[in-house]
Order: C-alpha cells, then sequence, then structure tokens
C-alpha cells in the first residue's frame, strides 16, 4: 500500500477534482450551483434510521429538526462529504487546504415558517471561508421550503441584517434552489440565503455539510467522535477530509 502524505492529499484533490467550466463559473459569480449527486441505494431509507436513533443530545428543533454527527451515521452518508464536485468546489472557494467542518440532517416539516436570510460566516471572520452543500433527500420545490439565495451576494461585506429592513422579507433579486431528489446544492456559505415556508404537506428532508480552511477550527472534532467502525469503513481521503489520522479507542 502507498502511503500518501497528509500534505500531499489536497494536491491530489485539486488535480484530480473539477467542476464543469459553467458550474465553477456560477460558483464564483452567483455564489451558488445545483448539480446532480452521487446515486446512493436506499439512501432515503437510511436517513429516516438514522434521525430516529440519534440521542437526544444530537437534536435540535426549531425552524426545523437538526441531527448531528452524519459522518459515524452509516455507511451510506459516506460518499457525501468525499463527492469529487464538492471536493472541487471547495478548491475553487477555500483556495488551499481544508476540512468538513461538520455534517447533519435537516427536516423541514409541513408548517414550517419560512426564516430571515443569513449568511453562515462573514467576510474575513473565523473559519472564512466556508463551503455549504446541501444534499436533496426529498425534490425542493416552491411549495416544500426550498433554499432562497441572493445572487452574487457572496461579495458583499456587509449581512443582510445590515443591508435591509428586515431579512424575513423577500429579496427582488432572490432565486430557489430546486431540484429532484439526490441533486447537491453547492454554495459559498457567506451568500445571504434562508429556507423559505413549507406551505406543503411534505417534509422536505437534506443532508447539510459544511468545510472550512484547514488551519480553522471545525464545528465538530471528527476525532473525538469518530466511531472505530467508521474509521475502519472510510478512506484514506475521507480521513484526510475529516482530519482524522488516527484510529479511536474502542
Amino acid at each position: 500500500m502507498v502511503m500518501i502524505a497528509t500534505e500531499d492529499w489536497h494536491t491530489i484533490i485539486a488535480a484530480e477534482s473539477h467542476l464543469p467550466a459553467d458550474a465553477a463559473r456560477r460558483l464564483r459569480e452567483v455564489g451558488v450551483v445545483v448539480i446532480r449527486g452521487p446515486e446512493i441505494p436506499g439512501l432515503s431509507e437510511a436517513y429516516d434510521r438514522a434521525v430516529a436513533k440519534a440521542a437526544p443530545a444530537d437534536v435540535r428543533v426549531s425552524s426545523s429538526t437538526r441531527v448531528d454527527d452524519f459522518v459515524n451515521r452509516g455507511a451510506e452518508f459516506d460518499s457525501i462529504y468525499v463527492y469529487p464536485q464538492v471536493l472541487a468546489a471547495c478548491c475553487e472557494i477555500i483556495g488551499g487546504p481544508f476540512k468538513l467542518s461538520g455534517m447533519r440532517a435537516r427536516t423541514l416539516e409541513p408548517g414550517a415558517q419560512a426564516e430571515g436570510l443569513h449568511v453562515d460566516v462573514k467576510h474575513r471572520a473565523n473559519g472564512w471561508p466556508l463551503v455549504g452543500c446541501i444534499m436533496m433527500i426529498d425534490a425542493f420545490d416552491a411549495e416544500n421550503g426550498a433554499t432562497r439565495f441572493v445572487p452574487g451576494s457572496h461579495l458583499e461585506v456587509r449581512g443582510p441584517e445590515e443591508a435591509m429592513a428586515n431579512p424575513m422579507d423577500d429579496h427582488k433579486d432572490q432565486i430557489l434552489a430546486c431540484g429532484p431528489a439526490g441533486s447537491i446544492i453547492i454554495f459559498n456559505a457567506s451568500i445571504w440565503h434562508s429556507h423559505t415556508a413549507n406551505r406543503s404537506n411534505r417534509r422536505r428532508r437534506s443532508i447539510q455539510a459544511h468545510f472550512v480552511p484547514r488551519q480553522a477550527r471545525a464545528a465538530t472534532d471528527q476525532g473525538a467522535r469518530m466511531r472505530p467502525e467508521t474509521f475502519q469503513r472510510i478512506s484514506d481521503l475521507a480521513k484526510y477530509v475529516l482530519d482524522v489520522q488516527h484510529a479511536p479507542r474502542a
């Protein structure tokens, strides 16, 4: 087996992971792109099982239900955070070595109200630039709370709370990121965005991940949370992206 030094992995990722030219351009100029995600058999069922088994400490309920630590919740989720086009987007936006900050489930229930426009990280703040991705477990559409984005706002130094009278309002330039189940939204996390109201009678399920510069502090300490069975299962590339080099203690 050929061992690859940690410092070499980013060079390999940058050389081997690519976005279509139009997608890369949209990511730079618009700040968000919707692409086809990896084919994952049984993903919907695996999502529901994982959410049902989650410990209360990993569950947060607000305008939606979030469940943390989806790195450790089954092999069905392993390909999401190492999907080549997601890694290529990280190279495009971060421009240097990066790592996964966290990956979680998010379910928007029927009747959920819209949230206000916000950014996930401000310009030059700790963890900037940040890359977000949202894998659609269910189709996102105009009725079930699809995420709205304001094109080009990732280039704006101000946040929506500084530039708008009320970030809950519709923005004249906003677009909805819609697509069939299995699609992935990739975005510069400095873009103004939020989920819209779920006016349907359907859940809108997704898996969300964020990536940060390698020297930044991650939202989740993957080394501390890593389960032995996960470490044994995942690839060397995944261990690099997670910034986990050593097996956890059983």
